[in-house]
């Protein structure tokens, strides 16, 4: 068979690390694999950068944003997911999320920044809010990034600085869910809400965000009351919707879909009257076990992509007959911090040092490149040791003009 690879982008990202990227713990390239490089020994995989817009789906045809077209036999998407700011995109523009490299370094850029400018300001209401970062979202992702910004303030740059102490940082998570993790355990949620405040992190959980802008985030609790946070550094780290191709090839496919825009696929993930297209990962609502859709998560994805490839060849050896797909849950794991962790692993619930043991040697063992392997781990080892972050880059434009600064002799 003859294979075309089409992304808008020439890399394979590992999007489980991007947070180490945004917290200065490793740089974009330890993370990242090019696609020509992972697939060059595939002598029958065409690798073309490119972004798909539309599809005709009767002529089998796929559209790429420079006009391009590409007929296909058999079709497989696996567009992934993008933020959600649940109807407030305008919210972006001050509170980055974290999905593709970029928003990974301006992350960093808002988090190095921060502790640089209230290092030159005077005025303790503004220091405060520079000290301040809010993190919305208590997942998975949330509750990593709020870990090692709890590092941040507390070990790698206690001693930098002159006129701040950095481990009086404020770090505040919301989110409208009763606890952190509330996919783990509740008992796991607990150890990582302890964890979490070893580090001085504070969660409000059962919260609602009903604005923010560049000063700041407004948020009503639980009881209805309206309270506000002070903070120039806020980071989204809510929901995910699905890409605008996705609801492109649902519109042109008439396949259904849940409320949030994942398309519905029979138990061999194709399209409902369309066999020959697939969907893959985030973009697609997989009925699970007593039919409860699976989660967005790359284990979904992964052994979704293994089960096409044996579908496909399956069907081109004349075998019709499919068995559906199964998922197999290997569990769930999230890091707090350094030797700190929370683990859902085959019913096995660990935490702790154990846990985080266990997620170092699967993250390493699921990049790409054993470069990146030895090299991450490499970079890891000097962590544990030294508490340095030696990726602590601003880089972009410097917004000087939004500091007060202090002009005192």
């Amino acid at each position: 068979m003859d294979i075309t690879l089409i992304d808008q982008r020439n890399f394979h990202l590992f999007q489980p690390l991007l947070y180490q990227v945004a917290t200065g713990s490793l740089s974009p390239a330890n993370i990242s694999a090019p696609l020509r490089g992972i697939l060059c020994g595939q002598k029958n995989v065409r690798v073309l950068l490119g972004e798909a817009v539309d599809i005709d789906p009767r002529a089998r045809r796929i559209i790429l944003r420079d006009g391009a077209e590409f007929e296909y036999d058999s079709l497989i998407v696996a567009t992934g997911s993008q933020t959600s700011y649940f109807g407030h995109d305008q919210w972006s523009e001050w509170a980055p999320s974290l999905k593709s490299v970029e928003e990974a370094t301006a992350i960093r850029h808002k988090i190095l920044y921060a502790f640089e400018a209230a290092e030159r300001v005077s005025d303790p209401a503004q220091r405060q809010a520079w000290l301040t970062f809010v993190i919305v979202g208590a997942g998975a992702t949330g509750v990593e990034l709020a870990g090692a910004l709890g590092e941040i303030a507390h070990h790698t740059l206690k001693r930098d600085f002159r006129s701040i102490r950095p481990e009086e940082a404020r770090i505040v998570i919301l989110d409208g869910s009763p606890r952190v993790l509330p996919s783990y355990p509740e008992i796991l949620s607990t150890r990582a809400e302890k964890s979490l405040a070893r580090l001085g992190v504070r969660v409000r959980s059962g919260v609602k965000v009903v604005a923010l802008d560049a000063n700041g985030v407004t948020f009503h609790t639980a009881e209805g009351a309206e309270q506000r946070y002070e903070s120039k550094t806020v980071l989204w780290a809510g929901g995910v919707t699905v890409t605008s191709f996705g609801r492109t090839l649902a519109a042109r496919t008439q396949a259904p879909t849940d409320k949030c825009g994942h398309i519905a696929v029979h138990a061999d993930l194709t399209i409902p009257g369309y066999p020959e297209v697939y969907v893959v990962g985030d973009l697609a609502s997989i009925a699970g076990d007593g039919g409860k859709p699976l989660p967005g998560v790359a284990q979904v994805a992964m052994q979704g992509g293994s089960y096409v490839a044996r579908a496909i060849r399956r069907r081109l050896d004349g075998r019709r007959e499919i068995p559906p797909f199964h998922y197999f849950d290997k569990g769930e794991l999230a890091v707090i911090g350094r030797g700190s962790a929370v683990a859902d692993i085959f019913g096995l619930r660990l935490s702790g040092l154990v846990a985080w043991l266990v997620w170092l040697f699967i993250h390493l063992m699921y990049l790409v490149q054993f470069q990146s392997r030895v090299v991450v781990f490499i970079q890891w080892g000097f962590h544990y040791l030294t508490f340095d972050r030696g990726a602590r880059l601003i880089t972009g434009a410097l917004e000087t003009d939004t500091i007060t600064a202090d002009r005192d002799p």
